[in-house]
């Protein structure tokens, strides 16, 4: 390969990586108690080879009360013991390394459990040396019942205010998700020196490559923790990033970590850091991932899964167009372009809703062509790619649940606010429930199906799983199906990853995208340049046929991969859900 002046060409393994998502509790179970852990993963370590990722990504395995899923740590040195022991961890990292796998691992340091024993600490007294390790402050005042108003006007993440008040010392503590997810206070030194240690160094020194950084955005707050403006008038409680996220100390204290990193780190492996960053402008982007910043090596940003949403309130639905989400997607990688900067390509992760359902079409005729279509997609963008698990099968959203069935503290958390405040069977609910039948984060979070073995898909043998299952591995979404079909969602998943590492000078490094024909409605085409090579892609997105133009009528088109297998490259005519890649010379 022949790499270009072209600064953010320089390769990295974290560039070239494809990065396959594991969320622990729902991948497969090992011991047979309905919980996935991380024996089960080891277990799988061959089929992720067969698949051809290159690295895991695995969501938080630490001890926890599990009251957001492992996102609220109350111990950062152990491992959660329903996932298994420390020294299974060991052997998974040992294990996945001997196979050729990198190993990422989730690092939640914006805030930890209530039952980890700092706060435990802290909230034993008002001059506890640990006190100021957590955010603090007395009530704004009693309403007339008595009831202490919180601080400010901050809402949390998961509805409601983003104070929790403790009546034992008569204060409220931050906490911008869970009630028991306080927020961790980054300006006490020894508080983050701390976390370093703990969260990050123990880790580094059992030989992980790296981190996916949670809520990256959120350590630095606003000095004085003001209100935040009103923008929603039906509530109490308002957005609180304007004073939360990208706060003035933010990049110092990245810097900071990444500098610990790198003094930690003693056999010089390169570490892969990729932040959670949400919304933010593309320089504020640039300031993080820049490769003289030292801070990050690439960055999540949401602006394309969260079209058709209002972002802090994630269910609002509301139709989007092809346009919308073109642009949305061409936002998340085209800031660093000329510039030493890196991005990330993602549709799916623990966050997310399945992506055929959300951007394709899950319908039993147009479910399988449709996914290979957002495969061929995202395999032609420049960044590193993320694979979450079960997106390599064409995972579809969970169909026809009642709320009851839902476990995600953020749907039962608004589920309630909403009743009480507008009744059970008001146009609110109903909107609600809308929105968590398309956009709920439980979509991804489903045990995984690996085979059509009644009545757990092969997830557990007998056990009751902690979650239910998607019912749609009794249709032919099961890893063992999958496998023995060559026309598989996985196949071309497999196939995919090994066109995008073999064509990686245009389809990984490429740079200065273009779109063409930007306003077509269902044609998705541009076009990126490697040198002296240029790409065109023409992708439709559509259950109908179309057709597209090309940039260039005087150029010849040279077709390397597409997602269907009887299908006239030279027709500028595109079947239902088709995707071709071609060289233009």
């Amino acid at each position: 390969m022949t790499i270009t002046a072209h600064p953010n060409t320089q390769p990295k393994w974290w560039k070239e990586a494809t990065v396959y998502q594991i969320y622990p509790a729902s991948f497969n179970d090992s011991d047979n108690d309905g919980w996935g852990d991380i024996g089960g993963i080891t277990q799988k370590l061959p089929y992720l080879k067969e698949l051809g990722v290159d690295c895991i990504w695995i969501c938080p395995f630490y001890d926890s009360p599990q009251q957001d899923m492992g996102y609220d740590i109350s111990d950062y040195e152990k491992v959660w013991p329903r996932y298994g022991s420390n020294e299974q961890c060991f052997e998974l990292i040992d294990q996945a390394h001997a196979a050729g796998l990198k190993v990422v691992v989730d690092l939640v340091i914006n805030h930890c459990s209530d039952q980890h024993r700092w706060f435990q600490e802290a909230r034993a007294s008002k001059s506890s040396a640990k006190r100021d390790w957590f955010i603090w402050r007395a009530p704004k005042a009693f309403d007339q019942d008595g009831k202490p108003i919180p601080p400010n006007n901050w809402r949390s993440f998961f509805g409601g205010s983003a104070w929790q008040y403790d009546d034992a010392s008569g204060e409220f503590y931050l906490r911008l998700f869970a009630s028991g997810q306080p927020d961790l206070n980054w300006e006490n030194d020894e508080c983050r020196h701390a976390i370093y240690e703990s969260a990050v160094g123990f880790w580094l020194d059992h030989g992980v490559d790296g981190f996916r950084i949670d809520t990256a955005g959120l350590y630095s707050k606003v000095p004085g923790l003001p209100d935040t403006p009103v923008v929603d008038e039906t509530s109490e409680f308002q957005d609180p990033n304007p004073s939360t996220h990208n706060g003035p100390r933010i990049h110092e204290f990245h810097k900071e970590m990444h500098q610990f990193m790198k003094d930690r780190v003693k056999d010089g492996r390169e570490l892969l850091t990729v932040g959670e960053m949400g919304v933010a402008d593309p320089k504020v982007r640039l300031d993080y991932t820049l490769e003289e910043s030292k801070e990050l090596s690439e960055l999540f940003s949401f602006a394309h899964t969260e079209v058709g949403t209002t972002g802090f309130y994630r269910y609002n639905i509301s139709p989007f167009t092809l346009k919308e989400w073109k642009l949305a997607i061409a936002d998340s990688f085209n800031f660093i372009n000329n510039t030493t900067a890196w991005s990330t390509i993602y549709l799916e992760n623990h966050d997310q809703p399945r992506s055929v359902t959300r951007f394709g079409d899950d319908s039993s005729a147009w479910r399988k062509v449709s996914a290979k279509l957002l495969a061929l997609l995202e395999i032609s963008l420049t960044g590193t790619l993320y694979v979450y698990q079960g997106q390599e099968l064409g995972q579809i959203n969970l169909k026809n649940w009642t709320i009851d069935r839902y476990e995600d503290v953020d749907v039962k958390t608004n589920y309630n606010i909403i009743k009480e405040k507008f009744g059970e069977d008001s146009v609110e609910m109903l909107k609600f429930q809308q929105g968590v039948a398309l956009v709920s984060r439980d979509h991804s979070r489903s045990p995984f199906p690996w085979s059509k073995e009644e009545p757990y898909a092969g997830f557990c043998k007998s056990a009751i799983p902690w979650f239910g299952l998607n019912e749609s591995f009794r249709e032919g979404i099961n890893a063992e199906e999958e496998l023995k079909d060559p026309d598989s969602v996985f196949h071309f998943w497999r196939k995919a990853l090994q066109v995008r590492r073999q064509h990686k000078d245009i389809l990984i490094y490429g740079f200065d995208f273009r779109f063409h024909d930007l306003d077509d409605p269902k044609i998705f085409s541009f076009t990126k340049q490697s040198g002296d090579k240029t790409l065109f892609a023409a992708l439709n997105f559509s259950s109908d046929e179309a057709k597209f133009t090309v940039p260039d009528e005087a150029a010849t088109y040279k077709p390397f991969f597409g997602n269907y297998e009887d299908t006239d490259a030279n027709s500028t005519t595109l079947k239902p859900w088709e995707g071709r890649l071609y060289y233009v010379e």
